[in-house]
């Protein structure tokens, strides 16, 4: 069995082997992943790192496609991570793309990873974030990100993306979508894909007129690009824009930014490290039982017992 040290060093080679073996331990949540994620960690920070969303039906994999075949021209090596909604196996449409684009999926410089949300809210796979660490510390240029179809929830992929492309398309309402799920204020590029429709000028008039009265912080006007993923026109110049931002970052907001993504991440990592102790000590106590005793014998509710518990535990008054 492959140790965990030559695992991490095989992944630091790039070598796809060892990446998906590293992915598969992090979706399981296995004991080794945290080794693996905390000795990798260091070697982080290169990528570039692109978030795709928007509604399905598009074009966002169609788009993600000719973005790679764009890349790959230009020399960068790339790294994906389909979110599918619910199974990494079921032929989500990444997958379902894999089957006619057989040149990429073998591409020494591509590695593709399709992953189920599992529920878990925001859009992105609990590990979708670990899962770009690796791709990241691998080596990989340009990580790129396709989250399932918008949706309220799905403006987390702020919390992992360096600069987040919103696709939508014309004559399918998406322009009202959009701005009810809030993705007008985490878009840094807005894609109108299908752009040889009919009401495409439209859809791009709908947005602009969007953007002006959306709150969006610091400097930086979101670009507006059209594009017909099919034919791959507009993707040099979608990755000329993405380039923008990344330049945009570079001088100034960059820092920011990846502060505001730990800090958040942190706090994550905090909130599920001291839920599982508290979880485990009420449990070797008995006190979970008791609580619970008492919550459906209505003699308390859950969060006044939450809060009593914490007031115990913490020396927290409660109520604070």
């Amino acid at each position: 069995m492959t140790s965990v040290n030559q695992l991490v060093d095989a992944i630091l080679k790039g070598e796809h082997r060892a990446i998906a073996r590293a992915i598969t331990l992090i979706e399981n949540n296995a004991p080794e992943a945290r080794k693996i994620l905390s000795m990798i960690y260091e070697s982080t920070g290169k990528a570039q790192i692109i978030g795709v969303t928007g509604p399905s039906g598009v074009g966002k994999s169609t788009l993600i496609e000719k973005m790679i075949r764009e890349l790959r021209k230009r020399g960068k090596t790339v790294g994906v991570v389909a979110v599918d909604p619910t199974s990494p196996f079921s032929g989500g449409a990444f997958l379902g793309d894999r089957i006619r684009m057989q040149d990429i999926a073998t591409d020494s410089g591509v590695f593709i990873r399709s992953m189920a949300t599992r529920n878990n809210p925001g859009g992105l796979a609990k590990a979708s974030r670990n899962t770009v660490r690796v791709l990241d510390a691998s080596g990989k240029d340009v990580v790129i990100i396709e989250t399932v179809g918008a949706g309220q929830s799905e403006v987390d992929i702020v919390r992992v993306a360096h600069t987040v492309v919103v696709v939508l398309a014309p004559g399918l309402g998406d322009e009202i979508q959009a701005i009810k799920a809030g993705l007008m204020e985490i878009g840094d590029v807005f894609v109108i894909n299908k752009a040889d429709r009919e009401n495409a000028n439209k859809a791009v008039s709908d947005i602009q007129a969007a953007l002006e009265i959306s709150p969006k912080q610091g400097t930086w006007g979101p670009l507006i690009v059209k594009t017909v993923a099919l034919t791959g026109e507009g993707i040099a110049q979608l990755l000329e824009k993405i380039d923008e931002h990344k330049r945009y970052l570079d001088v100034g907001g960059a820092e920011a930014r990846r502060r505001q993504m730990v800090e958040v991440e942190f706090i994550e990592a905090v909130k599920q490290k001291a839920a599982d102790y508290l979880a485990n000590e009420l449990r070797q106590k008995g006190r979970l039982d008791q609580l619970v005793t008492e919550i459906l014998e209505k003699k308390v509710d859950p969060y006044t017992a939450a809060e009593k518990l914490l007031a115990e535990r913490f020396k927290i008054n409660e109520g604070t």
